[in-house]
């Protein structure tokens, strides 16, 4: 079985990385072509071969001449568990790199190791991956406040936050947190985007909004104030907080609606959207319903909420949807279905999250790749800050492309509305800068 460490601690249990029959070709591992930069030149001279000295080793902590390990919190418990298939598939595709001989001869053992979505247990896992195991950097740790949690130390520390899985605006602040990088596209711009929509569809607005009432929420609510400008103050006519233990939003949801608004901003995780969503339809409220990136799953949100009572939903789409007929004869989406039918069985093509653990798992690789035999946490966040990809399974358009001076991975995204069975895009990518 090929070796990549995943501690997953879901329950007691230790999900397993599926054997493999065959050894697929080196050319499957991303399409060459849908790379650019630095990326697809490491990854045609050798990523997946065991090269000869590339310059004198430096290692940091976690790295030898055979092993790369790598640390992640998740919550693979509690109430965002749904979010836990991210690092399911991001494990699956460093299965597939340590099959295809790692990254240049060095294997990935990955520790992601359940925090429930608790800041104080998102803490203490922390410490100990970098304490007791020494890893050389924590990876893509789902959660805003749980990864809040730990920012400060980790910067103290010295230890890349690389990739966290949040759109919080603090991930892209290299003047205070130099070791922190975020990837998807930060909150604040996509409720700037949001805005600027109701502004060109609906200048005349009410908007009521349901948020968790923390950075996540409010980096949305102030992106949509920012494009509103003057007029914010008087088209929000109602806000509603939850937390992410709420058994249900129904009160919330009744509250809403009875002020008379004819836009919804929904700023909720894939539980709570999903049961907003029910709610504003079983009280015949139909206003314009805007949910936020981290809730367009197909398969963990609209289907479960029920395809009738998605449809018109509006949110912002930076991946491509695995079902939208456009994307058949994709080469990206050829290489992501084999590598889900293989690697990772278990779970749904069509769920945004698995696009999204696999697409951030090519740009840590890439990263790694990138650092040669410079496997310093410096090099780590040099090399992190200074991408310029186009990943296969991000939008045309859509790029990788940070700098020192600015650690905003993801800027672009188009809006997409939900018509029954698929997000449908329209109008133009859309540029936060």
């Amino acid at each position: 079985m090929t070796r990549v460490s995943a501690e997953f601690r879901v329950g007691g249990t230790v999900p397993s990385i599926p054997p493999t029959r065959s050894k697929p070709s080196a050319s499957r591992l991303l399409p060459l072509k849908a790379l650019k930069g630095g990326g697809a030149l490491l990854l045609v001279a050798g990523l997946l071969l065991s090269s000869a000295a590339l310059a004198q080793k430096n290692y940091g902590p976690g790295v030898t001449d055979t092993e790369i390990k790598i640390g992640q919190t998740q919550p693979y418990s509690g109430p965002a568990s749904t979010y836990s298939t991210i690092g399911k598939a991001s494990a699956a595709y460093f299965a597939m790199i340590n099959e295809r001989g790692g990254i240049h001869g060095r294997k990935i053992d990955f520790l992601s190791w359940d925090d429930g979505y608790n800041p104080a247990k998102t803490v203490e896992q922390t410490r100990k991956l970098v304490e007791e195991k020494n890893v050389l950097v924590m990876f893509d740790s789902v959660g805003t406040p749980t990864s809040l949690s730990v920012q400060k130390y980790l910067n103290e520390k010295g230890i890349p936050q690389i990739f966290v899985g949040s759109g919080a605006t603090r991930w892209a602040d290299p003047q205070h947190f130099p070791w922190t990088i975020g990837w998807q596209p930060a909150y604040r711009t996509e409720g700037a985007v949001y805005g600027r929509y109701v502004l060109q569809t609906k200048p005349d607005a009410k908007i009521a909004a349901l948020y968790q009432d923390d950075d996540y929420g409010h980096d949305y609510l102030n992106g949509m104030r920012d494009a509103l400008g003057d007029k914010a103050d008087k088209m929000f006519v109602a806000s509603q907080t939850y937390v992410p233990t709420d058994p249900t939003v129904d009160s919330q949801m009744v509250f809403l609606q009875a002020s008379g608004a004819d836009v919804f901003l929904d700023i909720s995780q894939p539980r709570i959207t999903a049961m907003a969503i029910r709610k504003a339809y079983d009280l015949g409220w139909h206003p314009l319903h805007i949910v936020n990136s981290v809730s367009t799953s197909v398969e963990q949100v609209l289907r479960p909420a029920g395809f009738d009572k998605a449809t018109g939903l509006i949110a912002a789409i930076y991946q491509k949807d695995p079902t939208y007929p456009a994307w058949k004869d994709d080469a990206g989406l050829a290489d992501y279905l084999a590598f889900m039918a293989k690697y990772d069985p278990d779970g749904k093509p069509a769920d945004s999250l698995n696009v999204y653990g696999y697409s951030v798992a090519q740009t840590l690789v890439t990263v790694l790749g990138q650092c040669g035999d410079d496997l310093t946490r410096a090099n780590v966040m040099k090399q992190a800050t200074s991408l310029d990809l186009q990943l296969p399974m991000l939008l045309p358009g859509v790029k990788i492309a940070p700098t020192p001076t600015d650690y905003r991975v993801i800027k672009a995204m188009q809006l997409g509305r939900f018509d029954g069975t698929m997000w449908v895009r329209f109008g133009g990518i859309l540029s936060g800068g």
